[in-house]
């Protein structure tokens, strides 16, 4: 039998999950999420079409009338992506330079996971999931895994 181990006490008091499934939730996020959104796509120089697919395959219409007015509640799946994509916009500035890190998912890719590709047709053709695979590809190459 092993011995019982202690580990020391912790400062860190873990904070609870934030409930996307409330619509309280979504409304204080959903503003944030969009600025925060099209700013990115415009840094990443991602055209419309493009954005409009990162959020799921978005219409015409309403992808001009959300980035004109973004006062509106997102659904859980949009505001996930948008996470995702932000911070996947936070590790590749923390990985590289601001020119690289805006022009990276433009960029043709060896990674495995890319086969030759660029990282936005990935995330565009695989969505949740794939922005989570470079989300984590990501954090593991800056160690915050």
């Amino acid at each position: 039998m092993y011995p019982a181990y202690a580990y020391p006490k912790s400062r860190f008091q873990p904070q609870k999950p934030v409930d996307l499934n409330a619509r309280e939730e979504r409304e204080r996020l959903s503003q944030a999420a969009l600025k925060g959104f099209f700013k990115l796509a415009a840094a990443w120089s991602v055209r419309d079409d493009d954005a409009r697919e990162l959020l799921g395959g978005l219409s015409s219409s309403s992808y001009y009338d959300w980035k004109k007015n973004p006062q509106r509640v997102l659904e859980v799946d949009r505001i996930t992506r948008i996470s995702y994509l932000l911070g996947i916009y936070k590790a590749l500035h923390i990985l590289y330079g601001d020119e690289l890190a805006d022009r990276w998912v433009a960029l043709p890719n060896k990674n495995a996971i890319f086969a030759g590709g660029t990282p936005l047709a990935y995330m565009q053709a695989g969505g949740l999931l794939a922005m989570q695979t470079v989300r984590r590809l990501l954090d593991a190459r800056r160690g915050a895994v």
